[in-house]
């Protein structure tokens, strides 16, 4: 016996699946319009060509044979699977979900263990997978898991054990209200945004790449800090014609899919700003064709023609990155939540903790160990699945 309080609903769930071709949603509801039907819930999607069609409604239980008849001979007409199932609730209001998390995971080749294994430690971790979707299926496949109830950092704990063992990429970000909110995001150059180290290039100009390398590897090792090591390096530039920057703007190369990164996010009203240890006199060309408009970077000092092995202004060092994504973000009135950095280095890591989203770009393992993600594939628009944008928004 049903209460005031508890109403009966008759309700049925509609299962139809089969080959996609057009028309299929229309004749399943114009099935239906004859008949005093409401709809809960719908969920349609297709994978190669397979159609999955999921419908809710409530009805009078009266018409239930009919409505079961008219559905069945539609879809036989159009060659289709169905299953209806019809059952009695005091309740059929679909909940809100709240405080959900996303989870993307990346791969080139995504097997079945991976995903097995990221299932089972949402459900262990007490969280419920919500809904699963594809965000990119080339050159890398991007499976979106949306949970409910998670603890994000013991969840985050198990999928990033996860990923080594899988040789996966998994990113996990919490969804709100803010997920597609306006965000400002912010790249370091070399060997993030381009493929190469530009000092590397230089240097071998200037015949010096040893003793430039020498110089790293010590600053790697801690015996000096980043404005040393690089005042070091341009020394040994001193003397090198300009002419040659001009050949080393020549070599540099974007990284894959960084252009794609930075037009969709324009596109879509993001900002996307560089900040670089390098040098803007070989970099400016690049950000005016990308149409990036705020940046950092160092500047050699060039007197009559030949760079004098000194450098002009501020060093731009990873406390000057963090106070630039600050700054830039203040200047396009983004909240600091909504900021996004992206780098390699060591020397990103401030800008990458301060911001509300920090991702290692095949990075060393200490910059792994402090962003909020990490990607170890090639491909630098990636980032645009971490922030939910499927192949299908580019």
């Amino acid at each position: 016996m049903t209460t005031n309080q508890e109403i009966s609903h008759f309700t049925g769930l509609i299962l139809i699946s089969g080959e996609d071709k057009p028309g299929i949603t229309h004749a399943i509801f114009d099935a239906l319009s004859p008949f005093a039907v409401s709809i809960i819930d719908i969920e349609q999607v297709v994978i190669k060509q397979r159609l999955l069609l999921t419908v809710l409604i409530t009805l009078n239980p009266a018409h239930r044979n009919a409505i079961e008849e008219d559905l069945t001979a539609r879809a036989g007409e159009l060659d289709l699977d169905i299953a209806i199932d019809f059952s009695e609730t005091s309740n059929t209001s679909i909940a809100t979900k709240k405080n959900l998390t996303h989870v993307v995971v990346l791969s080139a080749k995504l097997n079945p263990k991976s995903i097995s294994q990221v299932a089972a430690a949402i459900s262990e971790s007490g969280a419920n997978i919500e809904r699963i979707s594809r965000l990119a299926s080339e050159p890398i496949v991007a499976i979106e898991f949306v949970v409910s109830e998670s603890k994000n950092q013991e969840l985050r704990q198990e999928l990033s054990r996860i990923a080594a063992a899988n040789n996966v990429d998994i990113a996990l970000s919490p969804g709100n209200i803010f997920r597609h909110a306006r965000k400002l995001v912010q790249l370091d150059v070399d060997s993030t945004l381009i493929a190469q180290e530009v000092i590397e290039l230089l240097a071998a100009k200037a015949g010096v790449s040893e003793q430039v390398v020498e110089i790293t590897q010590s600053a790697m090792r801690g015996e000096l800090d980043f404005e040393q090591s690089l005042r070091a390096r341009v020394m040994l530039l001193k003397g090198l014609p300009v002419s040659e920057i001009v050949n080393v703007r020549s070599e540099i190369t974007l990284t894959p899919g960084a252009k794609n990164l930075v037009s969709t996010l324009q596109a879509l009203g993001h900002t996307v700003t560089v900040v670089s240890g390098g040098f803007i006199d070989v970099i400016e060309p690049l950000l005016e064709d990308l149409n990036i408009k705020l940046f950092k970077a160092n500047k050699l000092e060039i007197d009559n023609g030949v760079l004098t092995g000194n450098l002009v202004g501020e060093i731009i060092d990873r406390a000057t990155k963090a106070q630039a994504l600050r700054e830039f973000a203040q200047i396009e009135n983004i909240d600091m939540e909504q900021t996004i950095a992206i780098g390699d280095g060591a020397n990103d890591l401030d800008m990458i903790s301060l911001a509300g989203m920090g991702i290692a770009f095949n990075a060393k393992p200490v910059v792994r160990a402090a962003a909020d993600n990490s990607l170890t594939n090639p491909y630098l628009d990636s980032v645009l699945y971490l922030l939910g944008i499927a192949t299908e928004d580019h």
